[in-house]
């Protein structure tokens, strides 16, 4: 993921960022006991969000009590004062949630540490509207080792959540650590809420969402947003450039994505509810700049049954076994006349042709919607052998400007990257793009779509194919079929005079094999061995 200043911790230690999240892991894996992963989960992010944000706020405090410029009289009472923390973008926190009163009353013998902790998350929503619901509040249960409890929490107190970022970067890096580990450790089911980094970072690489509305309706943890705010930043834009705007369906993933967005002062409209967005579209009216989106693969319980007419399929009623293209046509039909989609689907989207989805996806080729189609390599996903490719689509493929780049005109012409030999294995079983690797693909993607870019076709790479060519293919949009294979360096020795020299090399390794093997004959003979 893009680096950006003060990665450092503000322990006495300094710990680097691998040393900070191995840490906090292994304090929090003493936690797990026999409680399942998708339980586990809730309990250690919150703690951590919990500890973020009393740290953030002690250090708030230290600097409105030590401010050289505020008259001495004054101090103590703006360090009670709400606004000295919220206009600093920090959350107010009140006494009883405040990580050193937590501590100081939670021992390793104290069965109330776990109602200490709820009193507080309670506590925290009272008096922050925005975290209303979110937090996790089910410490005092009775399977949770409230022993245990008291141990991480005196763990967690050895490290600090400060930086130059305010501890935004590092607790960012350490949540999304800490997500990808719980999506290992739940398999497919952690798919529900964590995206592969290296994979969100291809699509905001090659749509640049610098400025304007970005939408994700199934947005998981939050994972696509957080990657486009730290896109803006790096590229010195500024954060508030971009609006946020997502909806996801499940309960328990919503909270993880507003409490995701909340520890990096990310404000977006999640909805003030979780809730399907094929039944319950929260953002009805909205037309996005960007949708970045990764829909569950080959969903067969969306509901489809209860859709079958609606102004959201134009091109075709998507199946009610799989909702691939219900998904396709609803991030359509969010996009703003000259707005971008990029998002992930499982390959057979790109060739599938029963239930009527190769007359959607044809009807969707013909209205001249698809700019990109990018096949990445497998592995890259912990929760997920299914292989996948990205989507690109756009209302408007005419010369024009987007980022105040100017565009070449690419109507009736779709630009096809086969990526599936990129990659370096991470772990054995896991594979990652690297930046190299990213770069490679978004500066095809657009070295092909900007004016002034360099663009060819590379042979087993990328190929800028027109409409009539995808027809000549019956509509089907792997890569493959259109990139060909890399031309291999050619050998220009001549047949026959390369068999002359091998056969006499050959000749050669055999006469000298002979004698070595009369030398170990005789050798043996010497000592009484016969042969």
């Amino acid at each position: 993921m893009a680096k950006g200043p003060g990665e450092r911790g503000a322990a006495n230690t300094a710990p680097t960022k691998q040393s900070f999240q191995a840490t906090l892991w292994a304090a929090a894996d003493k936690l797990r006991g026999n409680m399942d992963a998708a339980e586990y989960k809730h309990v250690v992010l919150g703690l951590i969000f919990l500890k973020y944000i009393s740290d953030r706020f002690a250090e708030r405090r230290t600097e409105v009590l030590t401010d050289p410029d505020t008259p001495e009289a004054l101090r103590t009472e703006l360090a009670e004062d709400r606004d000295s923390y919220t206009e600093e973008n920090v959350f107010w926190v009140p006494e009883r949630a405040r990580w050193d009163f937590l501590t100081a009353n939670a021992t390793s013998v104290d069965p109330s540490v776990g109602a200490l902790i709820d009193q507080a998350m309670l506590a925290l929503e009272a008096e922050n509207p925005s975290l209303k619901g979110v937090l996790t509040k089910n410490y005092a249960r009775p399977e949770l080792d409230q022993t245990r409890l008291a141990e991480v929490m005196n763990r967690f107190s050895n490290l600090a959540f400060q930086d130059a970022h305010h501890g935004q970067d590092m607790l960012g890096r350490v949540y999304e650590y800490f997500l990808g580990q719980f999506a290992i450790a739940e398999g497919k089911r952690g798919g529900q809420y964590y995206t592969a980094g290296c994979v969100v970072r291809v699509l905001v690489e090659m749509l640049q969402p610098f400025k304007g509305r970005v939408f994700d309706p199934c947005c998981g943890s939050g994972g696509m947003f957080v990657q486009s705010e730290r896109f803006v930043e790096a590229h010195g834009g500024k954060r508030f450039d971009v609006s946020i705007f997502g909806q996801e369906s499940n309960a328990t993933t919503w909270r993880l994505a507003k409490m995701n967005l909340a520890i990096r002062g990310i404000e977006a409209d999640l909805g003030a509810k979780w809730a399907d967005s094929f039944h319950e579209d929260l953002h009805a009216g909205l037309k996005a700049d960007f949708v970045l989106a990764n829909p569950p693969f080959n969903d067969s319980d969306w509901g489809g049954e209860r859709l079958r007419t609606g102004a959201r399929w134009p091109y075709g009623t998507p199946p009610a076994g799989n909702a691939n293209f219900a998904w396709v046509q609803h991030f359509i039909h969010h996009l703003a006349p000259h707005g971008y989609a990029g998002f992930v689907l499982a390959n057979g989207a790109l060739s599938s042709q029963q239930s009527g989805e190769g007359e959607i996806r044809r009807a969707i080729i013909e209205a001249d919607l698809v700019d990109c189609i990018v096949s990445l390599p497998g592995q890259l996903f912990s929760t997920t052998q299914i292989p996948v490719c990205l989507w690109f689509l756009t209302r408007d493929k005419s010369n024009g400007l987007v980022r105040d780049v100017k565009l070449r005109d690419r109507r009736r012409e779709t630009l096809f990257i086969d990526a599936r030999s990129l990659g370096t294995m991470e772990t054995r079983t896991l594979k990652v793009l690297t930046e190299a690797d990213i770069a490679r693909v978004a500066d095809a993607y657009h070295a092909w779509r900007e004016k002034g870019g360099r663009y060819a076709d590379e042979a087993g790479f990328c190929k800028a194919a027109t409409t009539a060519e995808i027809a000549a293919q019956g509509f089907v949009l792997t890569p493959g079929r259109y990139v060909g294979t890399a031309e291999v360096e050619g050998d220009e020795e001549p047949f026959d005079a390369k068999m002359v020299r091998l056969t006499a090399t050959l000749r050669e390794q055999m006469a000298e094999g002979a004698k070595l093997d009369e030398r170990i004959r005789k050798a043996l003979g010497g000592v009484g061995c016969g042969w």
